[in-house]
């Protein structure tokens, strides 16, 4: 799929794209002062149809809420109830700060090498091409593969997370219980495995419009999900919220990070919302609006969720519903929503794949290699949900190595090389002490947070 092409099914979809490759532009230092400052890269971008805040709201909305949301009550479950919404408000703002950090880093950068939009490898490799630290500036390639490789880890795993869900709620209609194992007839694993060649068909669809409009469905599934949570845990439980555990345990608390972190980041789909703003000078109040509500919800369904359904909660949130008319079907909406949304999650890292994988191939044996390349993926995915089918310990192991860098690092390491030069006011230099700060808790939450729910997960394994 040439460029071009790919341009335009971005801008006839409402389902923001959140890599789009510039080829192998090369970002130089052409301005500097109030030259950049004083840079229009608004009227410099191309013309086309552009979003107002409401929309962009919208698409923050929809870009942040994915699979993640209905499975974090589980991960409330192994916190501790209130220790877990205080988290939940903290980490929200934490994250909705460095999606900040990213738009703004991208709008100073703009006038310095004068590019009117960038997406988040472009700025990766420009904050280093053209930043203060001469040593590192050879290695801004590299820094564009970092994060290239970490949103392909990030998605193509959201992926297996997404075949789990579907083949518990099928297991689970099958079997017509409450309780939902691994084993049985026919397994958990057998059915994420007889889910390969459905995958596989819905993946060979290599145009994202003909799948964008079940991105609005998806949304209105979610919401109603949201809302069936707060109904059914309210009508089930008797006991008060104040009766449970406040705190459980450190690797619970490292769970819930990564479940969480998973659930709202939308750092991903940042600069794509900016790039397609009438006035993308007001991206703080999208993402203030945009990340309210998403934080909302995700506390919603995990207060909910755990409180309602308790010890025995199980993910999706839907498998917690009474097998009755309307929940059953709602389970069924669910799954169909999940298979789409992996069809969606699928596009995006496979196009970056791609991006580079075709060079490889003469341009008129594109249409078979692309096809080999989609059933080759989407084969590994199945392969590795059918060995580690614990849902939320994968969600974790996820949000904790590639959100935590991809969320927390990057955006901090790419302000500070285009603020190296003013780090804050007086002796405290409060630039950079936040630069510090934010990449700690970062790299705690990649190193930690990793080796945690890793070793949960092999545990359920073996």
């Amino acid at each position: 799929m040439d460029e071009a092409s790919s341009d335009e099914q971005i801008q006839a979809s409402p389902v923001i794209h959140p890599v789009r490759h510039r080829g192998h532009h090369k970002y130089e230092l052409k301005a500097t002062g109030e030259a950049a400052k004083n840079y229009d890269f608004l009227a410099a971008r191309p013309p086309g149809k552009r979003t107002t805040v409401v929309e962009s709201i919208g698409h923050l909305i929809k870009s942040c809420l994915g699979g993640g949301v209905v499975a974090i009550h589980e991960s409330y479950k192994q916190c501790g109830l209130w220790t877990a919404v205080v988290l939940t408000v903290v980490l929200g703002l934490c994250v909705s700060y460095c999606m900040y950090i990213l738009a703004r880093s991208a709008q100073k950068i703009y006038g310095r090498v004068q590019v009117p939009s960038m997406s988040y490898p472009d700025l990766a490799e420009a904050s280093l091409a053209i930043g203060p630290f001469e040593s590192l500036k050879k290695y801004s390639k590299c820094f564009r593969y970092a994060v290239d490789l970490t949103i392909c880890v990030d998605l193509f795993g959201s992926c297996c997370v997404y075949q789990i869900m579907i083949a518990r709620t099928i297991k689970q209609l099958i079997e017509g219980t409450d309780e939902v194992t691994t084993g049985g007839t026919p397994s958990l694993r057998h059915l994420v495995a007889a889910l390969l060649i459905p995958c596989i068909l819905l993946c060979m669809i290599t145009t994202l419009k003909y799948l964008a409009p079940f991105s609005i469905a998806a949304d209105v599934i979610i919401l109603v999900v949201a809302g069936s949570t707060v109904y059914y845990a309210v009508k089930q439980q008797t006991m008060s919220p104040l009766e449970f555990p406040v705190f459980k345990t450190v690797p619970g608390l490292f769970e819930f990070m990564g479940v969480c972190v998973f659930s709202m980041e939308g750092v991903g789909v940042t600069l794509a919302i900016e790039n397609s703003m009438e006035e993308p000078k007001k991206i703080a109040l999208v993402l203030v609006g945009g990340m309210s509500v998403v934080i909302g919800i995700v506390m919603c369904v995990g207060f909910f969720g755990y409180w309602g359904f308790g010890e025995k909660s199980k993910s999706p949130v839907t498998l917690n519903f009474p097998l009755e008319p309307f929940p059953i079907a709602l389970k069924v909406c669910m799954a169909m929503m999940i298979y789409v949304t992996f069809a969606l999650n699928f596009w995006v890292p496979f196009e970056l794949v791609w991006h580079y994988i075709k060079r490889r191939y003469q341009e008129s044996k594109y249409w078979l290699w692309e096809r080999v390349w989609r059933a080759g993926i989407v084969l590994i995915i199945t392969i590795i949900a059918v060995i580690f089918p614990a849902v939320t310990k994968f969600i974790g192991l996820i949000g904790s190595f590639c959100l935590s860098s991809m969320g927390f690092i990057f955006p901090a390491f790419i302000e500070l090389c285009l603020d190296w030069e003013d780090p804050g006011l007086g002796i405290l230099r409060w630039r950079l002490w936040k630069c510090v700060i934010v990449c700690t808790f970062g790299a705690i939450l990649c190193v930690v947070g990793t080796y945690i729910n890793a070793k949960e997960l092999v545990k359920e394994v073996f």
